[in-house]
C-alpha cells in the first residue's frame, strides 16, 4: 500500500476545520494536519509544513509568497477558502507547479458582521454592556440614531447593495460611491449617487466601505478625506484595512476628528498585543470575524475536499488564475 498524502490545514483558530465537511472519503488516500496556532515566521512555518503536499488555507491568515512556496518542495496543490486571494503569489506557485484551487464564499456574513458593528458602535453597547456586568453606571450613554441618518457607502458590489437594503429597512437614507460607480448604476440599486468621494465623506453620517483591495484602492482614504467626515460620524471597515491610511485613522481616532470606528480588518493580523486601536475608547473592533460563520465555514470545507478529490482524479477544480 502507497504512502498517503500529507494535507496540511493552517489557521484552524476555533478547531473546526474538521469537523465543518465530511473527510471520509479522504481517509484511505490523505493523512490530515491541522495547525491551530498561528505561525507567522516563515522558517518555522515551513518546518511545520515540509511534508505537506496539499496545503488548506484560511482566507489571507497565512501569506504564501514566493520565498514561502520555495521552503516546500512537496507542495502541489495549494487551496483557498474563496476564490480570490491576495496574499498568494501567484506567479510563484505557478512558475513551481503549485495548483491553487479556491471554493465558494457567501456574502451575508460578512454584511451581517458589519452591522454588529455599526449597531455596537452607535448603542454604545459594548460600554454598557461592561457597566451592567460590573455594577456600573445605569444607563451611561445616549444611543446614535440610524433612522433619517445617511449612510455613505465607498462601494456598491454585491455586499455593498445587501448593505443598502439593510438600512432602507432602518430608515436610513442611503448614498454610494466608488471609482466605476455611475448614477445610472445607483439608481437600479436604489441609492443615491455621490459625485465624489468627498462629496460622500463630508456628507454621511456612517461610512462604510465596501471595496476590494488592489492598488487603485490602496490607501484611498488618507488623512484628508477623514478630516471631511463629520465630527460625529462613524467609519466602517469590514473590507480591508489598507484601503484606509492607518497612521492617519489611529491620529483621528486619538483627537476624537471622527465618532469612532468599526473594524474587523488590520494591517497586521493577529494585531500585535500593544497596538493602539485595541485600547482607544472610539474604537470597536473584532478580530476579522466578517466571514467566520457557520454557513461559510461548512462551504470553506466541503468544497475544499472536494478541490482534493478532484486533483487526485487529475481534473482540478475551481482552479484560480
Amino acid at each position: 500500500m502507497s504512502a498517503k498524502i500529507h494535507c496540511a490545514i493552517l489557521d484552524d483558530y476555533q478547531h473546526v476545520a474538521l469537523s465543518f465537511a465530511d473527510w471520509s472519503p479522504l481517509k484511505e488516500r490523505v493523512e490530515m494536519q491541522v495547525l491551530s496556532e498561528h505561525i507567522a515566521d516563515e522558517t518555522e512555518l515551513a518546518a511545520a509544513i515540509i511534508d505537506a503536499e496539499i496545503v488548506i488555507i484560511m482566507r489571507e491568515r497565512t501569506p504564501f509568497s514566493a520565498s514561502l512556496l520555495a521552503r516546500l518542495p512537496n507542495l502541489k496543490l495549494l487551496i483557498t477558502s474563496g476564490m480570490r486571494n491576495a496574499s498568494i503569489d501567484m506567479a510563484a506557485a505557478k512558475s513551481r507547479g503549485v495548483t491553487v484551487c479556491g471554493t465558494g464564499s457567501g456574502g451575508s456574513a460578512p454584511v451581517e458582521m458589519t452591522w454588529a458593528l455599526i449597531l455596537g458602535l452607535a448603542r454604545h453597547l459594548v460600554e454598557e454592556n461592561n457597566a451592567l456586568r460590573h455594577n456600573g453606571p445605569w444607563q451611561n450613554t445616549v444611543g446614535f440614531g440610524l433612522s433619517g441618518k445617511r449612510l455613505g457607502l465607498i462601494g456598491l458590489g454585491k455586499i455593498g447593495q445587501k448593505m443598502a437594503v439593510i438600512a432602507q429597512a432602518f430608515g436610513m437614507h442611503v448614498v454610494a460611491w466608488s471609482q466605476n460607480l455611475t448614477a445610472e448604476r445607483a439608481a437600479e440599486c436604489g441609492v443615491d449617487f455621490a459625485a465624489s468621494k468627498e462629496a460622500l465623506l463630508a456628507t454621511s453620517d456612517v461610512v462604510s466601505i465596501h471595496l476590494v483591495l488592489s492598488e487603485r484602492t490602496r490607501g484611498l482614504l488618507d488623512a484628508a478625506d477623514l478630516a471631511l467626515m463629520k465630527p460625529s460620524g462613524l467609519l466602517i471597515n469590514t473590507s480591508r484595512a489598507a484601503i484606509v491610511d492607518q497612521p492617519a485613522l489611529i491620529a483621528a481616532l486619538k483627537a476624537c476628528k471622527i465618532g469612532g470606528a468599526g473594524l474587523d480588518v488590520f494591517d497586521v493580523e493577529p494585531l500585535p498585543a500593544n497596538h493602539p486601536l485595541r485600547t482607544l475608547p472610539n474604537v470597536l473592533a473584532t478580530p476579522h470575524l466578517g466571514y467566520v460563520a457557520d454557513g461559510n465555514y461548512q462551504t470553506y470545507f466541503t468544497e475544499a475536499v472536494d478541490d482534493i478529490e478532484a486533483f487526485l482524479a487529475g481534473e482540478p477544480v475551481r482552479v484560480l488564475s
